[in-house]
């Protein structure tokens, strides 16, 4: 049987997890009434709720007597790891672009390391039945985007579908819509080359794992040359140059959305091996005699660190059910398996680490994972990490483009300004204007919270790495010093009322405080110590308007990503499975009084 193996590129929420879906349909995978109403790719419940692929995923279809092997790639660019493993199995990759905002910055990182790999492109243009789309135009921009990346002539040449995912439909032309998406189909297998099939010996990159709690640890990866059978002996060249010898327990391969075993699997197909011991992606599964290792995968550097520690507020093991070093450090080692931007180094203290990651949603995505496990634990401010190159201080820097409207085009640029950011690019997109900037990774931590508020929410942000550069100096950080509760206990409304010229709260009345715990923001630059369990003091003397009630505020409440962007050096964001609280380290007020002096 013929194989195709391509990869989808798109921008987060361009519909590439819908058109998957369909095209399991198209190829009686899943009939109509068969699926829940939900994607079927993404599948984890973050994934759904955010609607991102975070973790790239193999499904199979047969049509026409051709395999087609297809890749989901992540499409945000703190997910690198991800997106340069997942190109390494395909032959071609699928651009799917929204006909309305057409191709964006994060499609442009994926896009750019399948160009380099020399992967040709079937571009579709999806959602055309949106109003105000505008699929010539958004044709011209991939054009441009790819001339720009250095694409070949052969890359640039690419054959363009347009259609609408959502109502099941593609054509070649999108003035004749059609019933179904068998012209997407056809295009794959006219124009996506089959595997190239080396002559030689065994050769496997393994490019991505799975994890199986009755057989461990299963080796992903694409046949280069030769073929593989159960129980056959084979060599695992690790990236350091030494070789192991294994043997293959059990082979599978992906047939629509699960793994069928199978007895052999010839070059060219993607399959998942249990029985080999020890390896890591970028290994090679080569020959037992005379093994030849592959060229290992390149992974981006880690930008940004945290320390996480264990969770030693006064609420410690309410709520989580794994509470200690030991549970955090266990589940730390767990995700290192499969999670390649990812490193952890331990600190001078037992109970505390520090991890390094891609980018502040490279990293929040682990904590919600762990939090919705059952773990406690406390992370401290994220910091960028700084590199000496040269003799010279030298600090990442990304590429920023902000979408908005005009009007508030004035307070985008002045704010990215003060942060060090300077403005290379700015053209009208319809009514909006889009934004390209660069800026030191310093400047965006905690610039989302402030760019939203300044923009009435309009603005839409997203941020790549691109290099480091030399230390740009100093950059504004938070003005507003904290709140801090001054004993613990239960938040009254009384009490809160009375300190509403203070600041803003982020609780609300009749909630659980402990002393030293972050809770508004003063509207001053210094930390300010107040009390809100005080109750009103009752007296058998009634007051004109005593009983006048309460006109609070609206307690302001912070997501995950926000408070890791809000927090100060001397504060940590305390998670457990029901809540996310601020606090500071020190929670004694003369135990800071000391430290700051």
């Amino acid at each position: 049987m013929a194989i195709r193996n391509i990869a989808i590129i798109a921008h987060v929420d361009h519909g590439k997890t819908t058109l998957v879906d369909k095209i399991l349909m198209q190829t009686k995978l899943f009939k109509e009434h068969e699926i829940p109403g939900e994607l079927i790719l993404d599948n984890n419940d973050l994934e759904r709720e955010r609607g991102i692929t975070i973790l790239s995923k193999n499904v199979s279809v047969i049509y026409n007597d051709t395999k087609i092997n297809i890749i989901d790639t992540p499409g945000h660019s703190d997910f690198g790891g991800e997106v340069e493993r997942v190109l390494n199995m395909a032959d071609g990759v699928l651009l799917l672009v929204d006909a309305f905002e057409g191709p964006m910055p994060q499609t442009r990182f994926v896009l750019q390391k399948a160009i380099q790999l020399g992967l040709k492109p079937i571009v579709v243009i999806n959602k055309v039945d949106k109003p105000n789309c505008r699929p010539d135009e958004v044709y011209e921009e991939v054009f441009d985007l790819m001339f720009s990346l250095d694409a070949t002539e052969d890359q640039l040449d690419f054959p363009t579908i347009y259609g609408s995912a959502k109502n099941g439909w593609m054509s070649d032309d999108v003035t004749k819509p059609t019933e179904d998406i068998i012209p997407l189909l056809d295009a794959i297998l006219k124009y996506i080359p089959e595997p190239k099939v080396e002559q030689g010996s065994l050769q496997m990159l393994i490019t991505s794992l799975d994890y199986s709690s009755y057989v461990g640890r299963i080796a992903v990866g694409r046949i280069n040359r030769g073929e593989l059978k159960t129980g056959q002996q084979v060599s695992l060249c690790k990236r350091d140059g030494s070789i192991k010898r294994s043997r293959i327990k059990e082979l599978y391969i992906f047939e629509g959305m699960a793994k069928a075993k199978t007895d052999m699997v010839k070059a060219g197909d993607i399959c998942a091996l249990v029985g080999i011991e020890g390896f890591d992606i970028g290994d090679t599964v080569a020959d037992f005699e005379n093994p030849e290792p592959m060229d290992p995968i390149s992974i981006d550097e880690p930008t940004m660190s945290m320390l996480f520690t264990i969770n030693n507020s006064p609420f410690f093991g309410k709520d989580g059910k794994f509470v200690t070093s030991r549970h955090i450090y266990d589940r730390l080692q767990k995700e290192l398996e499969k999670n390649l931007a990812l490193r952890v180094e331990s600190t001078d203290s037992a109970d505390s680490f520090n991890v390094f990651g891609r980018g502040i949603l490279h990293l929040s995505v682990l904590i919600e994972t762990m939090r919705r496990e059952g773990y406690e634990l406390q992370v401290g401010q994220p910091q960028v990490i700084i590199k000496e190159i040269g003799g010279e201080k030298c600090e990442p820097v990304e590429q920023l483009t902000i979408d908005l409207p005009e009007d508030y085009s004035g307070k985008a640029i002045e704010m990215v300004t003060q942060r060090k950011g300077e403005l290379k690019n700015m053209e009208r997109k319809g009514e909006r204007i889009h934004l390209e900037f660069h800026i030191p990774s310093r400047g965006l931590i905690g610039m989302t919270n402030n760019m939203l508020t300044a923009t009435a929410g309009e603005a839409v942000m997203s941020h790549r790495f691109i290099a480091y550069e030399p230390m740009k100096g100093n950059i504004p950080t938070r003005s507003n010093g904290s709140l801090i509760a001054m004993e613990g206990g239960t938040s009254f409304a009384y009490s809160l009322g009375k300190l509403q010229d203070r600041g803003k709260f982020f609780i609300g009345p009749q909630e659980e405080v402990y002393e030293g715990m972050v809770i508004g923001e003063h509207s001053r630059d210094n930390d300010l110590t107040v009390n809100v369990t005080k109750t009103k003091k009752l007296t058998n003397m009634r007051s004109s308007g005593a009983d006048d009630k309460v006109q609070l505020a609206p307690p302001i409440k912070f997501s995950l990503e926000e408070a890791l962007e809000y927090i100060q050096k001397d504060e940590y964001v305390e998670i457990t499975p029901n809540a996310i609280r601020l606090r500071k380290i020190f929670l004694k007020e003369h135990e800071r009084k000391r430290v700051a002096k």
